[in-house]
């Protein structure tokens, strides 16, 4: 077929999605992506002479390539990937969370920095002061804060500031806690990717196995068709058994089809999570039978008042407000900076030469120290100072009132996570239970029906009484896995 008429019909595709999208939404989805692996099996093949003939060399690397995951043709094993896998895996993909993470490296090197500058520092330069001169009259130039037309300056500078703040460290405390705000932050972009990626992990699993159900049911309804088709063929049952059977069995067909589209839904969504680049050829390790068991509510209140990063967050603002105020207050005193320098200023650059204005003297030291000591004493600002204060007086307020409120809402959403996951635990039991009670409620009736006992319809009830039961058990062992999650993002890992 050539190019002309793969374009075509597949625009004759999308105008035909357009005009049925309000009538059926799941079977646009289908057709959608039916469409888009026609135009991308078309475009496959001509993509190398496309390159060759229209992408300017060296700019292939910067074009936008939609990498195929390996289909049945290649040879390309299947990655398995486990939960831990798959958390680690985004952990090394996800933007977010990498951003949180950069963040609290950078508070730590700030924290660094603030430290060094409460430590005296030591710098060196070297200077070269050249003055016009006055024709010989006087020797030491037109500038007359220089001793002669050459001057030259080697210094080893060592400073020291001995302000309030340096006694007080007010810097580095601050620092400090801006990094430990950072690391919470950090934990708790962690938790919240480890709740996303768990959600779309199990979804997968939960895909999966209703996938497999559908394809159980649609079995059991086709067996059940051939059984009545039998019977009516033998006159042991009216067609009505017959057509009702069949209607069973489309039904039954269309819900496998909506369950391999969600199948392949759920593996899309987490593959972009996964993988730098989109790869579909990975396989999901199914542990949602072995889920952990749930601690006792002390265990969990204790370890959620050591390990929760929001309430840590809101300890560290406010610990922060508590040090702005301080250096508000430390403002109003003096402050003390010393310098001393020692090294040479001199007409020559070496340890002994005749100064300029004096050479009768002859050849005398250059190497000598001299001391700076700036005291600066706050007089009067209009109030500037003053107004810091209030400002940094008025955070301090709104965090320790931000903090009160976090302390009550990390209880409430522990006692709510809490029940949450107790009420999913013991939904996993009886959901269980129900599905066995529906496979051997099905069993029977089969039996009653093909003894006369039952109709028809009784046959079709079971059939989804067994469906709903099954599905109804994997969303309740999800549901559960996602409590789990997002019980840990208050308590951490247990």
């Amino acid at each position: 077929m050539s190019r002309a008429s793969w374009l075509d019909r597949c625009m004759l595709i999308n105008c035909s999605l357009a005009k049925r999208r309000t009538n059926s939404a799941p079977s646009v989805r289908h057709s959608t992506i039916l469409a888009i692996g026609m135009m991308v099996a078309f475009t496959v093949p001509h993509s190398q002479a496309l390159a060759q003939t229209t992408v300017p060399a060296g700019t292939a690397e910067s074009q936008l390539q939609l990498l195929q995951p390996p289909g049945p043709g290649q040879s390309a094993p299947p990655i398995t990937v486990t939960l831990q896998d798959a958390l680690e895996r985004a952990r090394k993909n996800d933007p977010g969370y990498l951003s949180a993470v950069s963040d609290a490296k950078s508070a730590h090197e700030d924290s660094v920095q603030a430290r060094a500058a409460l430590l005296p520092s030591v710098n060196a330069s070297v200077q070269y002061l050249g003055t016009q001169g006055n024709g010989g009259l006087i020797p030491d130039g037109r500038y007359v804060t220089n001793d002669g037309v050459h001057v030259y300056r080697a210094w080893g500078v060592f400073h020291q500031d001995l302000s309030p703040g340096t006694f007080m460290a007010t810097g580095l405390k601050k620092a400090r806690a801006a990094e430990a705000l950072a690391k919470a932050k950090a934990e708790i972009a962690r938790r919240g990717l480890t709740v996303t990626v768990s959600k779309d992990f199990y979804a997968l699993v939960v895909a999966q196995r209703k996938y497999a159900t559908a394809q159980q049911a649609i079995e059991q309804a086709k067996h059940f068709l051939d059984i009545t088709q039998a019977s009516e063929r033998e006159g042991e049952s009216p067609h009505s058994d017959t057509v009702q059977a069949e209607i069973q069995y489309r039904l039954q067909a269309q819900a496998f089809d909506e369950a391999k589209l969600m199948m392949e839904d759920a593996r899309l969504i987490l593959a972009v999570i996964l993988f730098p680049t989109l790869n579909e050829n990975f396989s999901v390790v199914d542990d949602l039978d072995s889920a952990q068991a749930l601690p006792a509510f002390a265990e969990v209140q204790t370890m959620a008042e050591k390990e929760n990063p929001d309430l840590r967050v809101a300890i560290e603002t406010a610990r922060e407000s508590d040090l702005d105020v301080r250096a508000a207050k430390t403002a109003f005193f003096p402050t003390l900076v010393v310098d001393t320098d020692y090294g040479i200023e001199a007409n020559c650059f070496s340890l002994r030469c005749p100064r300029a204005g004096f050479r009768e003297v002859g050849p005398v030291p250059n190497l000598g120290y001299f001391v700076t000591a700036a005291l600066t004493i706050p007089v009067w600002d209009w109030g500037t100072l003053r107004s810091k204060l209030h400002q940094a007086e008025y955070k301090q307020q709104t965090a320790k009132a931000t903090l009160s409120l976090e302390q009550r809402l990390r209880i409430s959403e522990l006692y709510a996570a809490y029940n949450e996951a107790t009420v999913a635990r013991t939904t996993v039991d009886a959901s269980r239970h129900t599905a066995e009670l529906a496979a051997e409620g099905l069993r029977l009736i089969n039996l009653r029906y093909v003894g006369g006992a039952s109709g028809v319809l009784d046959v079709v009830h079971a059939q989804d009484a067994l469906l709903s039961s099954r599905n109804a058990y994997i969303d309740a062992q999800a549901r559960y896995r996602a409590a789990l999650a997002t019980l840990q993002t208050l308590t951490g890992s247990f």
